[in-house]
């Protein structure tokens, strides 16, 4: 690496390699940005050159990111926030704050990220109170109508105002209890067994179930919950399989064996979801970045 090429970074390329980050393709990047897939591309070769890594790689018909990349995009939004925060107004003072914020998450994104998020409010900001409520598959009206002030979930409305952050990546696995039956070793002992499924409140489908019903699947579900916290007092002490995201099996799902899915199911990666009129507000800009590094520890843990 050349040090001094470090100095001819700008704010535009900063941005450009978050957009690349957080939508996994440069294609998709380069519509969020509004600018050619070809000034991405020329965008990121500058960025490899001043920075020397590949940052991004070819993986399928995709790309991934390097570890490098991966590490270096908390500091990287860090920078850039700071930034914006010279044009915002008067500083936030965490101390000295008296307010409720509201985030709308799913049992999964809340025992992952909200502990390690409160911690952080009660040493550094014990006067804002945190609201936690389900948020099923979002909406862009959540947002707009100020029913929550933040969504953390893999499924980002399609909606020009709301912002968003990746804060890590997961994949799904099938969970079982080893002392009632083995791994299903294939598609079809996967199809034939009993399930536990989950079936949001508002009966939104999950990815899982159109993952399956565009191959013309379908799996034998004997009870459904509505949020994974009721996955393992149905799981336990039976021959049951219930499918969801590897990272349970860190704590809510810590005394199951899991396998493989036996059919392919892409990754997906979970957002921060805000309102562009919340992008520079002080205060919701410190929530934001302490939800990030809560996201980042978890991401070096498992690394």
């Amino acid at each position: 690496m050349n040090p001094i090429d470090t100095f001819n970074l700008d704010i535009r390329s900063l941005s450009t390699f978050l957009a690349v980050l957080d939508e996994g393709s440069v294609s998709r990047a380069a519509i969020r940005l509004g600018v050619s897939q070809s000034a991405v591309s020329h965008t990121l070769d500058r960025l490899r050159q001043a920075l020397g890594d590949a940052l991004f790689v070819k993986s399928g018909r995709g790309i991934v990111p390097t570890r490098y990349a991966v590490q270096a995009g908390p500091h990287i939004r860090q920078i850039l926030d700071d930034i914006h925060s010279l044009s915002s107004g008067p500083p936030f003072s965490p101390a000295s704050a008296e307010f409720t914020f509201t985030i709308a998450a799913n049992d999964y994104q809340r025992d992952l990220l909200l502990p390690g998020l409160l911690s952080v409010l009660r040493r550094e900001a014990p006067g804002i109170r945190l609201q936690v409520i389900p948020s099923g598959i979002p909406t862009a009206d959540m947002l707009r109508k100020d029913l929550c002030d933040l969504i953390i979930s893999p499924h980002a409305p399609e909606a020009t105002d709301i912002m968003q952050r990746g804060l890590m990546a997961d994949h799904m696995v099938v969970f079982y209890d080893p002392a009632h039956r083995n791994a299903p070793e294939t598609l079809a002992d996967y199809l034939k067994a009993d399930h536990v499924a989950i079936l949001f409140g508002a009966g939104e489908k999950t990815a899982l179930e159109d993952s399956l019903s565009a191959r013309g699947l379908t799996r034998r579900t004997v009870v459904t919950v509505s949020n994974f916290s009721g996955l393992p007092g149905f799981l336990r002490g039976t021959d049951m399989l219930a499918t969801a995201p590897k990272r349970m099996s860190e704590h809510l799902l810590q005394d199951f064996a899991t396998a493989p899915l036996p059919f392919d199911h892409k990754p997906f990666t979970l957002l921060m979801l805000w309102h562009k009129r919340n992008q520079n507000d002080p205060a919701h800009r410190w929530i934001r970045n302490h939800v990030n590094g809560v996201a980042a520890t978890l991401n070096d843990l498992n690394t």
